[in-house]
């Protein structure tokens, strides 16, 4: 793409002035880095990404509040993380946590262990025992 090619289409970028760095060719053949306020297609791609996320949270949110996972689930979809992630943070196996997210297993579990959900989300224990959607 030409350096005069670089999108400058609106965006929620554009709105708090920010710009984004991209990488077009110049008049000499050269790749000089150009600001960008936005490009269309790459923000309706965030805003729907955006909308997906939000509405993942709210099941969650849901699921919990109706006591049908923990609240692991909820802040799991808050982070923004999967499975694999979170299990990177924990240590616990993949398999462990499914059973964590069970509303009657996660009653019993430890203090210690539940200290490793609440670290990872950066959140107390206490927050994590006490939500109810």
């Amino acid at each position: 793409m030409k350096k005069e090619e670089v999108p400058q289409d609106k965006s929620s970028l554009s709105e708090n002035e920010i710009t984004e760095v991209c990488y077009a060719v110049d008049e000499n053949g050269n790749y000089t880095k150009v600001s960008s306020k936005g490009w269309k297609p790459k923000t309706i791609v965030q805003n729907e990404t955006l909308q997906i996320l939000e509405e993942r949270i709210a099941q969650a949110r849901n699921d919990v509040k109706n006591g049908l996972v923990s609240p692991i689930v909820y802040f799991m979809e808050f982070h923004k993380m999967d499975m694999n992630i979170l299990a990177d943070y924990t240590g616990y196996w993949k398999w462990k946590m499914k059973r964590h997210f069970k509303p009657k297993v996660f009653q019993k579990l430890s203090d210690k262990t539940l200290k490793k959900y609440a670290d990872a989300f950066d959140i107390s224990v206490e927050e994590l025992k006490n939500f109810k959607g």
